[in-house]
């Protein structure tokens, strides 16, 4: 594949990620932190539109499989959801001077609209890129060139906000950034529909029922660890600006933690692909998660006024970023029998459920849980449920994640990878 081809493919991804950490870092720290609302309602209400978004996708997935022969159809379903998306995005961050109850009423609806048009685009781009090419170490290039371009729209998400609302306010600079999200949305998705290659149509086939996707034991293994593994993601992505403000209390130094962390991310994304390309994407990814178990435990250390401290913790932490985003969307396509290449949509469409039910668990949890154990935002004396649950919770979950890789699954992609390639 050309790079003009996969610079194209990959420009979606940067205003995809770009929405990523406002839809589920920022908002939580807005309503809840701005705009005054109790956590335990503010977290009841991401929970519930969380789950309700997870039960979408495998069916959203469906949809992508069933239209995929029909000419430019991925091309309007992808125009669409684009178009609501950053409509909900704007609505989200433009809430009305309303009660606590008409705030919860409008966040919910704002959530639906997003959740639901941001899962269609990315079954949709997710199922593209899987069907760019069917060579192993060309899935892992595609991937690291779709995050690396994620990983740019993830730290102008967190400087740009940051800049704009230590400048002109919270509820000016995040409708500012809204509004530029939507524009970069509809400019790059064009881009892609104009430059990236088309992805390959999967042969007419009968699609599986559920039973029948999910019995290759190669593919359960994968999600289970992927499920893992972005439960450990997600619990810190939840909590990490409330950490920040009353930890660390540096609130007005979050876009410089957060860009360190995106940025360390995308330097070490070619890395990890040129190490999986040696040792296989398993042990690679193993690598990584190594570094990201060091720089949790070491957080749980981080005090008040320690910048320098905490700055090194996001570059570990961010380095290991690198093999999560780049590798395991990889080692799905490479699970999925070519059998079953008909149902590639559907199969991510059960990925991105994945992570959007690890992102529901983080808010219903955790937020509700700071709660019960006396945590109140702006209130230092009473961090340390903080700090237990941003440090020891994902690092138990990161655990688990190494424990299958470490099991089967890790002899599958560690035989399995260099078997194909001497053959």
């Amino acid at each position: 594949m050309t790079k003009v081809g996969l610079l194209g493919y990959s420009a979606l991804s940067l205003p995809l990620a770009m929405s990523m950490m406002p839809i589920y870092m920022i908002s939580p720290k807005f309503y809840g932190d701005v705009l005054g609302l109790e956590l335990a309602a503010l977290g009841a209400v991401l929970f519930l539109t969380r789950l309700l978004d997870t039960a979408q996708d495998p069916w959203l997935g469906r949809l992508v499989d069933a239209v995929q022969r029909r000419k430019n159809a991925w091309a309007w379903l992808m125009v669409g959801a684009a178009c609501v998306l950053g409509v909900g995005f704007v609505l989200l961050f433009t809430p009305p001077a309303w009660s606590d109850t008409g705030l919860l009423v409008w966040l919910a609806g704002s959530l639906v609209l997003v959740y639901g048009a941001h899962s269609l685009l990315s079954v949709c781009y997710l199922t593209w890129g899987a069907r760019l090419t069917d060579d192993l170490n060309g899935r892992a290039r595609v991937t690291a060139w779709r995050e690396a371009f994620g990983l740019v729209g993830v730290i102008t998400a967190s400087v740009l906000p940051a800049v704009w609302v230590a400048q002109h306010g919270a509820r000016v600079g995040y409708q500012w950034f809204a509004w530029l999200f939507a524009a970069c949305l509809l400019l790059l998705l064009g881009c892609t529909l104009v430059w990236s290659p088309k992805p390959q149509p999967a042969p007419k086939q009968t699609r599986e029922r559920w039973r029948e996707a999910l019995a290759p034991p190669d593919v359960r293994r994968v999600l289970w660890f992927y499920l893992f593994n972005a439960i450990s993601v997600a619990v810190p992505a939840t909590l990490v600006l409330f950490f920040i403000a009353d930890v660390v209390q540096s609130p007005e130094q979050a876009g410089l933690f957060l860009g360190l962390y995106f940025l360390a991310g995308m330097l070490a994304l070619p890395l990890w692909v040129m190490l999986a390309d040696r040792i296989g994407k398993a042990p690679a990814w193993l690598i990584g998660s190594g570094l990201a178990a060091v720089s949790l435990l070491c957080a749980y250390w981080v005090g008040a006024g320690d910048v320098f401290f905490y700055g090194l913790v996001c570059v570990v932490a961010g380095t290991g970023l690198g093999a999560d985003v780049a590798l395991p969307p990889a080692m799905l396509a490479d699970a999925i029998p070519p059998t079953h290449r008909q149902s590639t949509g559907f199969y991510f469409g059960i990925w991105v459920l994945l992570g959007k039910f690890a992102l529901a668990l983080a808010a219903g949890l955790a937020l509700p849980a700071l709660q019960l154990f006396g945590y109140q935002p702006g209130r230092t004396e009473s961090v340390l449920p903080l700090s237990l649950l941003y440090t020891l919770l994902p690092l138990f979950f990161k655990l688990m994640a190494m424990g299958v890789l470490f099991s089967s699954t890790f002899e599958y992609f560690f035989t399995r990878v260099h078997a194909r390639k001497e053959s």
